[in-house]
């Protein structure tokens, strides 16, 4: 099932990393990455963010000072420890994804016209039990092993139809 399930995911990763790359051409996957995390964790210090990246602080540090640089991020002081940076995102960055969103849910149209309704419907509810299903694994993984969960809002929509609707869009670090 693994091996049938990853085949028939190239072209649904196919049709993701075009979008990305006519949309996002200036930024790393890593930088993307951070840009969607930073966007899904308004605030975000630069200690979890690299948790949820998976990346050694200082990396994580030059990452931001690129992004910050790229106009992508602002960094601002802490609201309850000055010390501590908090990240937000730029109108700039939000335009960015906002562009790569749009850009993707065309070319995913384009491919689900080519569906039956029926179709549409069992993908997207196998879809959406693959990611309660891999969210619940990563919450046990990261809780055995200490480490905050990355958790995203779930807008709850009826499974029957397909909805073309920004706000229905699963969480974006999860979707570069």
């Amino acid at each position: 099932m693994a091996a049938a399930l990853d085949e028939a995911a190239g072209t649904l990763l196919a049709v993701w990393e075009a979008a990305r790359e006519r949309t996002t051409s200036r930024l790393s996957s890593a930088q993307l990455r951070a840009v969607m995390v930073v966007e899904q964790h308004d605030g975000i210090n630069l200690r979890r963010l690299a948790t949820l990246t998976d990346m050694l602080l200082s990396s994580a540090s030059r990452l931001c000072d690129r992004l910050v640089a790229a106009g992508m991020l602002e960094r601002e002081p802490g609201r309850f420890d000055r010390r501590e940076i908090a990240l937000h995102l730029t109108p700039e960055a939000n335009r960015l994804l906002a562009e790569l969103r749009a850009d993707r849910r065309q070319r995913l149209d384009r491919v689900l016209s080519g569906m039956t309704p029926e179709g549409r419907e069992a993908l997207l509810r196998g879809m959406r039990e693959f990611d309660e299903s891999a969210r619940r694994r990563e919450a046990t993984a990261t809780s055995e092993a200490g480490w905050p969960v990355a958790q995203g809002s779930r807008r709850a929509e009826p499974a029957a139809e397909w909805v073309d609707d920004p706000a229905g869009e699963p969480p974006v670090a999860r979707t570069a």
